[in-house]
């Protein structure tokens, strides 16, 4: 997996057709029935376990295999060759940088700009249950590759067809620094550091500050992944990840933190099943542990 910023101009756009090419492409057994395209199937999964999967142990094993699922999606049904890309926000704000700056905003480039104000009206909805804040949802995305798009889920829980939104947020974006990064990675154990990196709806850290500094889809706890970034934070949050494991020899294999929210805490274990259903292969959190090891066989640079 490659920085963004070095990719070249045809590498750039050639994932940018393979991500609509996937936005195009039939579900295949979508746990949700208005999920139309392989894309929606992806964020129609995240919706319905993102309960199960955030604040809690498995929320970075989990995410890692998702990740996969989803590049071997890109290049199995859209026949993506190149580098999977991630996005270092950390160099993206520093200083007095907006976050509206970052190169992958870029409309010609990147994956488009800002939403336009008065351009989107979210629907009914109980906001608390769908963990929908209408400050975030600032409007449609007007230029770049994702323009035209429209999403079938979301936002939160609910099922409609809508454009992607956004909605820049520079209030969190201390969350995303080269020094929130560093806090995180000084953590001397896994679950230290996994609630350094991933926050929760009382503290901004790198994992929660990325998305609500996208705003709109990206901002939703279920619907997130309709947000064709997405992928590319959550690839970074993976990479910071994998540079804490090559610490230390002991990092390499840890895992804990409960399993469960409610009911007797039960530990996270390396045997512990990361269920995919269709998005791909299901396997156990040893599996996923060491990038350089199958099924995994990928790395950061």
């Amino acid at each position: 997996m490659t920085y963004r910023r070095t990719l070249s101009r045809d590498e750039k756009a050639e994932y940018i057709k393979a991500v609509q090419c996937l936005q195009s492409h039939p579900a295949v057994d979508p746990v949700m029935p208005e999920a139309r395209t392989r894309f929606d199937e992806f964020q129609a999964y995240h919706i319905q376990v993102a309960d199960g999967i955030h604040l809690l142990g498995q929320f970075l094993p989990w995410h890692r295999h998702y990740i996969r699922s989803y590049e071997k999606a890109l290049r199995n049904q859209c026949g993506y060759e190149g580098s999977f890309p991630y996005w270092d926000w950390s160099r993206d704000v520093t200083g007095n940088n907006s976050i509206s700056t970052s190169p992958v905003f870029d409309p010609a480039t990147g994956f488009g700009s800002n939403g336009i104000p008065g351009t989107y009206t979210l629907p009914p909805n109980n906001a608390t249950a769908n963990l929908i804040f209408a400050e975030s949802f600032r409007g449609c995305v007007a230029d770049g590759p994702f323009a035209n798009y429209t999403l079938s889920l979301g936002p939160g829980k609910l099922a409609t067809r809508h454009c992607l939104t956004r909605g820049f947020s520079d209030a969190v974006k201390y969350a995303l620094t080269a020094a929130a990064v560093a806090n995180a990675t000084r953590a001397t154990n896994f679950e230290g550091f996994r609630t350094m990196l991933e926050g929760d709806f009382s503290s901004f850290r790198p994992h929660n500050g990325g998305h609500v500094a996208v705003g709109g889809e990206m901002s939703n706890f279920y619907s997130s992944p309709g947000e064709p970034l997405f992928w590319l934070h959550h690839a970074n949050l993976d990479r910071i990840w994998w540079t804490w494991q090559n610490q230390s020899p002991s990092h390499l294999y840890e895992v804990s933190g409960p399993t469960t929210k409610t009911g007797p805490r039960v530990e996270l274990s390396l045997d512990y099943i990361l269920k995919m259903g269709s998005m791909g292969p299901s396997v156990t959190v040893r599996d996923v542990m060491d990038l350089h090891a199958e099924p995994n066989c990928y790395t950061y640079v």
